[in-house]
């Protein structure tokens, strides 16, 4: 059971994403529910806490915050992040999606293709990021790092 069973986002003073965007974010809050990989590590030598989890993300004094709670809602750990190591896979990630939302509207399919291609290497690359950065917090596999990438990019946005 070490996964995460529900996720909230807290993006409250945040302006509202692009259509396309706030589309992406929900593609990667269903994906993720559905299937993923998410274990904390024992700390301190106390035991891993047993999932499933909860995930809270959120951006707090410019810094992305899990905070992670029990099924019951009982927070089991936070930690933060930087968010430095993620602008450059942010505002890459970002153009290629405009890529690849102009190109859906107008470009033949070998073309859109070809957008797509870039836009899942990003993404991937993004994946990689959130795994790093999680390293000794969580582990977390490539998929449900790539799927935290996107609802990490939504929140940066203005962060």
């Amino acid at each position: 059971m070490s996964r995460i069973v529900h996720i909230d986002i807290e993006d409250g003073g945040l302006p509202p994403p692009a259509p396309e965007i706030e589309q992406e974010r929900r593609v990667a809050l269903f994906d993720l529910l559905e299937e993923n990989s998410f274990e904390l590590p024992p700390l301190d030598g106390a035991a891993a806490p047993p999932g499933p989890f909860r995930l809270t993300l959120a951006i707090r004094d410019k810094r992305l915050v899990f905070d992670v709670a029990d099924a019951a809602g009982t927070r089991v750990r936070e930690f933060q992040l930087s968010l430095g190591p993620f602008r450059q896979a942010t505002k890459d990630y970002f153009q290629i999606c405009e890529s690849y939302f102009d190109a859906v509207k107008t470009l033949p399919p070998a073309q859109i293709e070809t957008i797509d291609m870039a836009r899942r290497g990003i993404h991937t690359e993004g994946g990689r990021i959130v795994q790093e950065r999680l390293d000794g917090k969580a582990e977390v596999d490539l998929d449900t790092a790539r799927r935290l990438f996107t609802l990490i990019c939504v929140l940066s946005a203005d962060g």
